[in-house]
């Protein structure tokens, strides 16, 4: 059976406008009319970004008992993270405004979601290269591993770049002992090197040496020794399968630019900062433990260049205050109101429908005295 509908002769421009204007205001109306929605995996995030900064006031109030001073010029968030510019455990050159912005309890919630989407499970086991440059991601992440009830094997170096963890007797290592004391994360790294240039202590004076060495052996962890960088990245390899034990690693962290752990300046490069699913391309030049892992099939999380990732998460960039927990588009990000943009498409398809293919526009015209030029709708099939 046809169906009979009524088709005006032609669709007039006032009608059109109308329908027009109807549309700009609906598109008005969904672009300012926004809201705000949940992330994925909020209580996670929270739960980390918290247990993060709790570390960071253990840090500060540690550092204050053993009488290292706070420069507000280089750490006007009185945060406690900041190091030195110069010392004799310094490796290397470092960016301020980058450590800076490190300093964001809201790091770890980035971390978990990169986790997660990598695809880990609670008991998972994680490989995690750090240093002394950037212990506020340091804990970061060992915060987000906690809360996911991952188990972490930490390598790590013990020296540091400019304003990182560079204060002679309050190194990396030794927050990493203290946050473990206090129960604040789970595990601590197994080994640890030197550092410094190609992980053999470049840069570094004898005294640098001699005060990293006895970080090491203070805190009772075990010593890499190696004889160059590509016998670094094979001891660490080593150590990480040992620790393992046969199990998979379900991903690697990195935290900023250790030579061992990225392959020089050249391998910090090739990976983007974040989650990295694929090799890219040329890396197969570069020898490095993110290599590995990453030939392996593991998912490589690699957190450097601090602009780009705190733009991913909607974080400040070297802010003079320290963030609150739960600050971030990482959290909550405003977003289209769904509903609101249906009911309004809907409601431009009956315009249109009833415009075109009805003679509804007609009868409005001739009621207000305005169709009296215009022929009446004719029949269709």
């Amino acid at each position: 059976m046809r169906k009979l509908y009524w088709r005006p002769h032609k669709v007039s421009k006032v009608e059109l406008t109308f329908v027009v204007l109807c549309a700009l205001l609906g598109l008005f109306a969904v672009e300012h009319l926004r809201i705000q929605e949940d992330q994925p995996y909020m209580h996670e995030k929270l739960e980390a970004a918290h247990l993060t900064k709790r570390a960071f006031e253990a840090v500060r109030s540690e550092r204050i008992a053993h009488h290292f001073p706070i420069d507000p010029t280089v750490d006007p968030a009185n945060s406690g993270m900041i190091g030195l510019q110069l010392s004799p455990v310094t490796s290397n050159t470092g960016h301020l405004p980058s450590k800076q912005t490190s300093v964001n309890p809201n790091f770890a919630a980035l971390i978990v979601s990169y986790l997660k989407e990598a695809g880990v499970k609670e008991g998972d086991l994680i490989a995690i290269g750090t240093s002394g440059s950037f212990p506020a991601l340091n804990i970061a992440v060992l915060a987000a591993v906690k809360t996911l009830h991952l188990e972490p094997i930490t390598i790590s170096s013990a020296s540091a770049s400019q304003y990182g963890a560079n204060l002679p007797g309050f190194v990396w290592l030794d927050m990493e002992k203290m946050l473990y004391e206090r129960g604040i994360i789970s595990k601590r790294s197994v080994a640890a090197s030197i550092g410094g240039m190609k992980d053999v202590a470049g840069g570094l004076s004898t005294l640098g040496k001699q005060l990293l060495e006895e970080a090491i052996a203070r805190n009772g962890v075990e010593r890499i020794y190696p004889t160059d960088l590509h016998d670094s990245v094979e001891r660490r390899m080593a150590i990480f399968e040992r620790e393992a034990a046969g199990r998979p690693i379900a991903a690697y962290i990195n935290v900023g630019g250790g030579a061992a752990s990225v392959g020089t300046h050249v391998g910090k490069k090739l990976y983007k900062p974040g989650l990295n699913r694929v090799v890219p391309r040329g890396a197969g030049a570069v020898d490095s433990v993110m290599n590995r892992f990453a030939y392996k099939g593991v998912p490589i999380i690699h957190l450097t260049d601090m602009r780009v990732l705190a733009k991913q998460a909607g974080f400040p960039f070297a802010p003079e205050q320290m963030p609150q927990v739960g600050e971030g588009m990482i959290f909550m990000r405003m977003t289209y109101n769904r509903i609101l943009a249906g009911a309004i498409g809907l409601l431009l398809i009956l315009m249109l429908f009833a415009v075109i293919r009805t003679d509804w526009g007609y009868r409005l015209r001739r009621m207000f005295g305005g169709a009296s030029h215009q022929k009446p709708p004719e029949p269709m099939v």
